[in-house]
């Protein structure tokens, strides 16, 4: 028994050229994506699928924040130990850090980009702290942990009398950072 091939065909042109059921789609409006025919006239979308529930979660927004401004605090007087001088970027980093941890917790909540901000704050002047420590301690030859928990209030000395007003503009560009991170992870 012997098979046969179809006949050939010659090339058609597209689906609507070519399609006699087919309708041209008004001017202006594109086909879906993944579909091969434009809308019908009077056709309507599809609904939307569901989406996820928007966390609302203050505490762990929260808790997120506070976790993650005593770590950048800690990066960011090591690197200001290191270099012994403050870098604005870093106090970016800093605050970005921050509000992404309380947005990406908490979710959309209002007061975390608040939070987010005010914790940055802290965690720019702790930073600035550990790292005016750290130069201190490395200038007079004594051990980190002794200068900064045994003799804190000379730290915040030298801090205060060596804050100028850059000092100021960084803690302002971390809140800025932090707030907007939030935002925008809660989105």
């Amino acid at each position: 028994m012997s098979q046969s091939a179809p006949p050939p065909q010659s090339p058609q042109p597209g689906p609507v050229d070519g399609n006699p059921y087919a309708q041209q789609a008004p001017a202006g409006v594109p086909a879906a994506p993944g579909t091969p025919y434009p809308p019908q006239p009077g056709a309507f979308a599809p609904p939307a699928a569901p989406s996820a529930p928007a966390r609302n979660n203050v505490v762990l927004g929260l808790v997120a924040a506070v976790v993650a401004a005593v770590v950048v605090a800690g990066l960011y007087g090591l690197i200001i130990g290191a270099t012994k001088h403050e870098i604005g970027w870093a106090a970016v980093g800093v605050g970005f850090v921050v509000g992404l941890a309380a947005g990406k917790a908490g979710g959309r909540n209002p007061a975390l980009p608040v939070i987010g901000a005010v914790l940055a704050l802290g965690s720019v002047y702790l930073g600035q702290l550990i790292g005016t420590a750290m130069i201190g301690a490395d200038q007079l030859h004594v051990d980190f942990g002794e200068l900064f928990f045994d003799h804190f209030d000379v730290v915040q000395k030298v801090w205060k009398e060596e804050a100028d007003p850059l000092t100021f503009v960084f803690f302002a560009i971390a809140a800025f950072a932090a707030f907007s991170g939030a935002k925008k992870a809660a989105q």
